[in-house]
C-alpha cells in the first residue's frame, strides 16, 4: 500500500517535469521564459502559497499545543545543518553548490509531495501533526536556508565585501513575509475575506506546476546527462535520505527515555516527512544566486525519483521504533 501510494504522489510531479522538458525541448519557451517563471514564484505565487496554507492548516492553539514535536522537528534541522556544514567541509565542496548541498539535506518538500503523501498515508487526522514539521521546515528554508544559497554566489570575488547599504530584501524574502504576515494574522484573529483568500489560492496553486515545469525546463537545457550520481550528489542524497530521518527518530526515541513521548502518529509523520526530496524551488534559488542550477535541478530530480522506493523502506522501519 506504502508503495502504490509512493508512486501515485510521485508519477504527477515526473510528468509536469517532463511536460516542461519536453515543451522547451520544441520551441514553445524561449531563452528567457525560466527567468520570468523565477521571479512570479519567488515573489509572488509563494508568498500567497505560504500565507494560504497556514490560514488553513494552522491556529494559534494547534501551534502552542505541539509545541513538543517543534522541539524534536527544530532539533533535527539544527542538527542537520550542523553535520551537513561539517561533510561540505570534508567532500569540499566547491562554491555555488554548498548552500545547495546543505538545503538538500536538512529541508525538505513539505507542501508538494509531503502533505498529499501524509493524507494519504495516515489521513486528515495527521494534519496538526504534519504542521508542526511544516512549520519547522518553512521556517528553516527561508529564514536560513535561502541565504546559505545567496552566500554561496560563485561570482563574487574571493574576499569581496558585501554592500554597505544593508538589503532588507535578503534579510526578509518574500515566502518568509508571507509566513510572517500570516502569524500576525493568526494571532490577530483577523479575518480573511473570501474575495482574497481565492485570489491567494488562485495565485498559490501556481507554485507546484511552476516550479516543476522550471525543473523540466532546465533539464532541457542541460540535457538528459545532467541526472547523474557524482560524489556531491550521492551524499547530499544520504543525508536526505538517510541522516535527517535517523536524526529525529533519535531524537524522539531520547525524548521518549526521558517521559516526553509524543503520539505515535506524530512520531511517524515528523519522521516520514524529514525523508521527503528535496525542495522543487530548490533550482530557481539556485539560479537567484548564480548558483549550480545543473546541480540543484539534478538532487531534486534524482531525490524525487528515490522517493518512490525511499517512503515504502521508510513505512516499514518506523513500525519497529
Amino acid at each position: 500500500m506504502a508503495f502504490i501510494t509512493s508512486v501515485e504522489s510521485i508519477v504527477t510531479i515526473l510528468l509536469m517535469m517532463a511536460l516542461g522538458y519536453l515543451l522547451r525541448r520544441i520551441g514553445w519557451f524561449d531563452d528567457n521564459f525560466s527567468g520570468s517563471i523565477s521571479k512570479l514564484i519567488m515573489n509572488v505565487a509563494l508568498p500567497a502559497s505560504i500565507f494560504v496554507s497556514v490560514m488553513k492548516y494552522l491556529t494559534l492553539h494547534k501551534l502552542i499545543s505541539l509545541s513538543s514535536g517543534l522541539i524534536y522537528s527544530f532539533g533535527g534541522v539544527i542538527i542537520g545543518y550542523i553535520v551537513a556544514w561539517l561533510a561540505v567541509k570534508v567532500l569540499r565542496v566547491r562554491p555555488g553548490r554548498r548552500g545547495i548541498f546543505m538545503n538538500t539535506v536538512v529541508n525538505a518538500n513539505t507542501i508538494f509531495i509531503g502533505l498529499p503523501l501524509n493524507i494519504a498515508l495516515f489521513g486528515s487526522v495527521s494534519l496538526p501533526y504534519f504542521l508542526v514539521y511544516y512549520v519547522t521546515n518553512t521556517v528553516s528554508t527561508w529564514a536560513f536556508g535561502v541565504f546559505l544559497i545567496s552566500n554561496d554566489d560563485p561570482t563574487k570575488k574571493k574576499g569581496e565585501k558585501a554592500s554597505g547599504n544593508f538589503n532588507w530584501k535578503k534579510l526578509l524574502p518574500p515566502p518568509l513575509l508571507g509566513f510572517l504576515v500570516a502569524l500576525v494574522w493568526l494571532v490577530l484573529n483577523l479575518p480573511v475575506p473570501e474575495w482574497a483568500n481565492n485570489t491567494l489560492t488562485y495565485v498559490g496553486n501556481l507554485v507546484t506546476p511552476l516550479s516543476l515545469i522550471y525543473i523540466g525546463i532546465v533539464l532541457a537545457d542541460a540535457g538528459l546527462k545532467s541526472i547523474k550520481f557524482d560524489k556531491d550528489t550521492i551524499f547530499a542524497l544520504l543525508g536526505r535520505f538517510v541522516m535527517s530521518p535517523i536524526v529525529i527518530t533519535l531524537l524522539i526515541m531520547w525524548g521518549a527515555s526521558l517521559g516526553h513521548a509524543i503520539p505515535t502518529m506524530e512520531m511517524q509523520t515528523l519522521i516520514v516527512q524529514a525523508a521527503a526530496p528535496g525542495l522543487a524551488v530548490m533550482p530557481i534559488l539556485a539560479n537567484e544566486s548564480h548558483g549550480d542550477v545543473e546541480y540543484a535541478t539534478n538532487l531534486v530530480t534524482t531525490s524525487t525519483i528515490l522517493f518512490i522506493v525511499v517512503v515504502p523502506i521508510v513505512m516499514s522501519l518506523i513500525q519497529y521504533v
